[in-house]
């Protein structure tokens, strides 16, 4: 019984010990989140995601964003500062697919690990990539427009801007569904909007001025989408050029209530954040992870916008929650 007593005495000690070492690692670990940018919807609600795990891991969570999504350069500044601030791990989105390569690689020297989400980034000195599969979704977005139009029209693609891994990906994949699908016609001027909806909205302007007989546009971003639809409503067509959207920020929200846009193609930036930050915290921990962790990608309608799902995993995660 005595010996009982000493190997239970000895069994209790050891899991307070392995409890305090977790508590003391978790306070000492921090892991840094640096998306594209700051004011879209999209990156409060990757911050949100991130936010939500942070708790639930007991891990430091530190944020910085750029406030324009193609400052490349103050993306480039920040994830130095990370490394110099000697933080655990980093969760990237990186504005350019090579631009970030070598401040990547920089890390990886440094023993810091680095989660890249939502836009893709070259080489192979990152611990996994967690995104949507972003070719697809522009096939997806193909699809719809051509269901929308019956199989039939003259259809057009406005592009964001050039490194943008995740939106050249939609693009192409737009682009190469068109091309297959009978009855289709694409127009394709190669132009970019940028990240500013006025220079959208003026690049839509110079599309539609070009080529009046477009059936219908798809855009692979939130402020490209803005942009586009207040060129269509500068030359009443709303509704008569049938419109493709990306992503479910408030504003895009309430043009597919009205029937402005018809449909949106919808990623989860919720949980790109919240499995981001998940999956820096199991490489530091030692834990095996994928090298590619693949996020749902829906079409959003009029009809199914309300759906209670839809809502919670997709256009209204609670920010408010996890963003005090």
């Amino acid at each position: 019984m005595k010996y009982i007593r000493h190997f239970f005495l000895i069994f209790i000690f050891q899991l307070l010990l392995i409890g305090f070492s977790m508590t003391v690692w978790a306070a000492e670990t921090s892991i840094a989140v640096i998306p594209k940018g700051s004011v879209l919807h999209f990156w409060k609600s990757i911050h949100a995601g991130a936010a939500k795990a942070a708790a639930e891991e007991k891990i430091k969570l530190i944020w910085d964003a750029p406030q324009k999504d193609d400052d490349r350069q103050a993306q480039i500044q920040m994830v130095q500062n990370m490394m110099s601030r000697q933080v655990s791990a980093i969760v990237l989105v990186p504005q350019d697919s090579r631009a970030l390569q070598a401040p990547v690689q920089q890390a990886k020297k440094r023993k810091i690990p680095v989660v890249i989400v939502n836009s893709g980034l070259e080489g192979n000195d990152y611990e996994s990539f967690v995104a949507t599969d972003n070719f697809h979704a522009g096939e997806m977005g193909a699809q719809e427009l051509t269901r929308i139009l019956g199989g039939k029209g003259k259809v057009t693609v406005l592009r964001y801007f050039e490194g943008s891994d995740s939106t050249t990906k939609r693009e192409n994949g737009f682009v190469a569904q068109i091309k297959k699908t009978p009855g289709m016609t694409l127009i394709d001027p190669v132009i970019y909007a940028g990240v500013g909806v006025e220079k959208a909205f003026q690049a839509a302007q110079n599309i539609l001025n070009r080529n009046p007989d477009i059936n219908g546009f798809f855009c692979p971003a939130e402020t490209v989408c803005q942009g586009i639809l207040r060129a269509l409503q500068t030359i009443k067509k709303v509704g008569t050029v049938k419109f493709v959207g990306f992503d479910a920020s408030d504003a895009m929200k309430e043009s597919l209530r009205k029937q402005e846009v018809q449909a949106l193609i919808v990623q989860s930036p919720f949980q790109q954040g919240y499995i981001g930050f998940k999956t820096a915290a199991k490489v530091l921990r030692g834990e095996k992870v994928e090298k590619r962790i693949e996020i749902p990608v829906l079409v959003v309608t009029k009809e199914n916008l309300d759906d209670p799902k839809i809502q919670e995993d997709f256009i209204n995660p609670d920010l408010e929650k996890w963003l005090k």
